[in-house]
């Protein structure tokens, strides 16, 4: 009897793992069902769209992709084009800003260092919707507004980016290796370069990553900032086409079509990003 008590008694545990296991399935059908939708509504003719069963593949994808790259002399590929040279450019910028400022916040000592680094952190709790409008201002200032630099500029400086290269450069980057640096006669800018840039690389590709995916889904900053359409990025340009959408019912196909197609390139560099990140973490263990 007692062994049979005590081959019975994992069960319960057992049904207990079950709550977050069902909870995490819940969440990941919450996140996946719209993306499914965009699959699948992507195939249908604009007749399908509205006439078929909402999860069943229609017959119209490559009309769709052909009716959206000559909507306006394909104007949605310079939307594109746009949206990666934002995302591209200044992903690339802010990860350098934020790699000099967080190795400085986390190696140096100065006077209103903590106070710098809780003005960051305030930064990274501020809603983009707030400084939205006082960034128009200034640039409007400095009649830079419906430019390319109107929606490059504010996003290279990245609060969240600092915060988590000033973490990881505490942690990543030992004191020692950069007094052994010094006592080498190595400069302070060489030293960061040749010895703390290789060590905070798995860091700095997760702000590049986080930094691109936030650049290329913006939506309110270029809305703002922008007038002419040939300077919008996917999003805005297919925000435009969901407003004419409600004049002309076609134009619904065309939405749903580009905005499968913006989620590629996003998956794309996922994918790989993620192989050399997993390289970068995996050579600083065996380093280790």
């Amino acid at each position: 009897m007692s062994t049979l008590r005590l081959a019975s008694t994992p069960a319960g545990p057992r049904r207990f793992a079950l709550v977050p296991t069902a909870a995490l399935f819940l969440g990941a059908l919450y996140c996946l069902l719209p993306v499914a939708w965009v699959l699948v509504a992507s195939t249908k003719s604009g007749s399908e769209l509205f006439s078929t069963f909402t999860f069943l593949p229609g017959t119209g994808f490559r009309r769709n992709v052909a009716d959206l790259s000559a909507y306006r002399d394909g104007v949605y590929w310079k939307w594109m084009a746009n949206s990666a040279f934002y995302a591209g450019a200044g992903a690339l910028l802010s990860t350098a800003v934020s790699a000099v400022s967080g190795y400085a916040l986390a190696v140096y000592r100065f006077r209103g260092q903590e106070s710098i680094f809780n003005i960051l952190l305030a930064g990274v709790l501020m809603p983009p919707v707030i400084l939205a409008v006082p960034q128009y201002l200034l640039l409007a200032e400095a009649d830079l507004t419906d430019s390319y630099l109107s929606v490059l500029l504010p996003v290279i400086l990245s609060p969240y980016g600092v915060y988590l290269a000033r973490i990881y450069a505490a942690s990543a980057v030992p004191d020692d290796v950069i007094e052994a640096g010094r006592m080498d006669g190595g400069s302070e800018w060489r030293i960061f370069r040749t010895i703390a840039l290789p060590m905070m690389l798995p860091g700095l590709v997760t702000v590049f990553l986080f930094q691109f995916v936030a650049i290329w889904n913006n939506f309110l900053l270029p809305y703002i900032m922008l007038g002419d359409d040939e300077k919008f990025p996917v999003t805005l340009g297919l925000y435009t086409l969901l407003q004419q959408g409600s004049t002309t019912p076609a134009l619904y196909t065309l939405v749903i079509t580009g905005a499968l197609l913006a989620i590629v390139p996003l998956i794309a560099l996922f994918l790989v990003i993620q192989r050399f990140w997993s390289l970068d973490l995996l050579s600083g263990a065996v380093k280790s």
